[in-house]
């Protein structure tokens, strides 16, 4: 039997070689799909190793959610460490995008477990703060006074777009969205082009 100390590469590589299998179920068809049976077949070991390196299907969900939300916090204040525009802001909807489909099947399991719902309702308060700070500081360096365009209102509307055209393409939607893209694009120079011409 495989040794649980994680200093052990065997372990080390067997629990992400499960993380792996385990997140590539839920994003292809389901957290429903993410059983022990699933997990370990797709992972290529025997079912019983599934909960041997992780007690509870519980314990291999929050692995997951875990893993790819840590990640995922590091680079969000990586990227708002320096400052950024509003409009590179904007343009990390390709993340958001991304990891659309992710965050949906954990909030759909989330009201069934109340270990994930925790979990998942903890980061993203932190995401959210870390995200609305940023809005907050590159609506102030365009001039932009809160009465004209609150910060939270520029956060849950460009987040509320990147998020509803994920769906959309995840369901295979043709929609026109290029257009939407382009206005908010326009919006976003339109407020850096007052304040270029202001100083």
């Amino acid at each position: 039997m495989v040794s649980q100390n994680p200093a052990s590469p065997a372990t080390s590589n067997t629990r992400t070689q499960l993380l792996d299998a385990a997140e590539q179920l839920l994003l292809e068809e389901g957290y429903a799909a993410v059983t022990s049976r699933r997990v370990g077949a797709q992972a290529g070991i025997t079912p019983q190793l599934v909960h041997y390196y992780f007690r509870t299907m519980d314990d291999l969900f929050l692995e997951v959610f875990r893993r790819r939300a840590d990640a995922g916090l590091e680079y969000i204040r990586e990227a708002f460490r320096f400052r950024p525009t509003l409009r590179q802001l904007w343009d990390l909807r390709e993340i958001g995008m991304a990891s659309t489909r992710f965050s949906l099947e954990f909030v759909a399991l989330a009201n069934h477990r109340k270990a994930i719902r925790s979990a998942i309702t903890e980061y993203f308060k932190k995401y959210r703060e870390l995200q609305l700070d940023a809005f907050t500081v590159a609506l102030t360096d365009l001039g932009v006074p809160p009465e004209r365009c609150p910060p939270l209102f520029a956060q849950l509307a460009l987040t509320g777009i990147t998020q509803i055209m994920a769906i959309d393409a995840d369901l295979g939607f043709e929609t026109d969205y290029e257009s939407v893209i382009a206005f908010i694009e326009r919006q976003i120079d339109g407020l850096v082009n007052q304040e270029s011409a202001r100083n």
